[in-house]
């Protein structure tokens, strides 16, 4: 089971501790890490493959949830813009990163795509260090249960 399966598996089962809330087309998750605060990813529920797999009503729910989730990240943050990324070559299914950028980035990143900060090395999520943005967004988004 690919990466992107498991981490909806456990959504679906109460049991991913990075979920922000339940959106119509999937789940709004935290990063793993956090080196841009409130970095998240948008995960379809079901999963497909990429979003040509989805008809057009599925495909404007998920375009849809990924421009309500990146509204939500920037309000509950200070971050000057969104980022929006669908790559799938990884994790051949599809979700979305958001990554909120900042003004506060180091000059030789600010300008850069995500990818070139030092994933390796950055800041894990941590429920007591991140929750707390995670239930903002999450009740930006209207959500019942954060």
């Amino acid at each position: 089971m690919s990466l992107i399966s498991q981490r909806v598996a456990l959504a679906r089962n109460g049991a991913n501790d990075k979920v922000i809330c339940r959106m119509p087309s999937g789940w709004a998750v935290m990063g793993d890490v956090q080196f841009l605060p409130g970095y998240c990813l948008l995960l379809p529920d079901p999963v497909v493959p990429s979003l040509n797999d989805l008809d057009a009503e599925a495909r404007a729910a998920y375009l849809l949830d990924m421009g309500r989730l990146g509204d939500a990240v920037l309000q509950a943050t200070d971050a000057l813009r969104m980022n929006y990324e669908i790559l799938g070559n990884s994790e051949p299914e599809l979700h979305c990163h958001l990554f909120p950028r900042y003004a506060s980035e180091p000059q030789e990143k600010r300008k850069m795509p995500a990818w070139f900060y030092d994933w390796k090395n950055a800041v894990p999520y941590a429920e007591d260090v991140h929750g707390q943005l995670r239930i903002r967004i999450a009740h930006l988004l209207n959500a019942v249960n954060p």
